[in-house]
């Protein structure tokens, strides 16, 4: 996701599907970028280009999408960067969301650095928006506070496994939020890299550390996909525990397991946590 391929020229397309060895529904997001084709990507817009960005904020209209479009080429043709795609993308209906792993330069090494994206589309196929999540701190060493996209939907659907591990999180209930996962399930820091804690130990130590300032982490949730096998929840955090906080927007996935419990959450924000010095 989320390119229209039907807008690439032939030869840009042959070399897409040839990486991919599959018929391209839609173009990978930094697959498109990388190839340079700005009128392909502006003619996937159904109106003006519009990206909201962690860092930049609201990116608006063709010549602030096409430096936008330049600049991330230019940092992704340095040596030794690349793009990782997780192999995983959640679609249904007119929404999807796409997580990859970019290997670039951080503040004073080579980091992976973990982006989850989601585009809201037309019945056509044509993009009415995109939204990208990462955390300043594999980058910059430091939280920046992002204001929310999306407002709260009060009555949004968050049924089976996905519903009981929101419940936990809100409540601070560790027992319960470990079981929710499967035995060898994992859940991954929106910093990626070190901060991935898998196995039932590894699990519950990690929700131990974050229920540690007075309680749980309730979520306003504002949007979700679901295609059954996985769902992205993008929220808003107001309040880790006993520290109320401005509203700052993320999306985390969640995929589940052959026995319905959940085998992967990955969080996508850039909320400082009042615990201390670590991420």
């Amino acid at each position: 996701m989320p390119w229209l391929p039907e807008l690439f020229s032939a030869p840009v397309l042959q070399r897409l599907q040839e990486k991919w060895e599959r018929e391209l529904v839609t173009v990978p997001f930094f697959d498109g970028l990388m190839t340079g084709e700005l009128d392909a990507l502006v003619e996937s817009f159904v109106h003006e280009p519009e990206l909201h960005h962690p860092v930049r904020g609201r990116i608006r209209g063709v010549l602030a999408f096409s430096r936008f479009v330049a600049e991330t080429r230019a940092w992704l043709s340095q040596p030794g960067a690349s793009v990782e795609n997780v192999e995983h993308v959640v679609r249904a209906g007119r929404h999807a969301c796409g997580e990859v792993v970019l290997h670039v330069e951080g503040k004073t090494e080579q980091v992976g650095l973990p982006v989850a994206i989601v585009a809201d589309r037309e019945p056509g196929g044509r993009i009415d928006e995109l939204r990208m999540y990462y955390s300043s701190w594999p980058l910059r060493g430091r939280h920046a506070t992002r204001p929310p996209l999306l407002q709260p939907y009060a009555e949004l659907p968050a049924s089976d496994v996905v519903g009981k591990y929101q419940r936990a999180l809100a409540a601070g209930d560790v027992d319960a939020i470990v079981a929710v996962f499967e035995p060898d399930g994992y859940a991954r820091e929106p910093a990626g890299g070190d901060y991935l804690h898998q196995g039932t130990d590894g699990v519950r130590a990690f929700y131990e550390r974050l229920f540690a300032n007075g309680g749980g982490i309730p979520l306003e949730h504002c949007a979700l996909i679901d295609d059954e096998r996985a769902c992205a929840l993008e929220y808003n955090v107001v309040r880790w525990g006993a520290t109320e906080l401005p509203p700052q927007a993320g999306v985390a996935v969640y995929v589940r397991g052959d026995s319905g419990k959940i085998a992967a959450a990955r969080i996508y924000d850039d909320v400082d946590p009042p615990l201390g010095s670590r991420p």
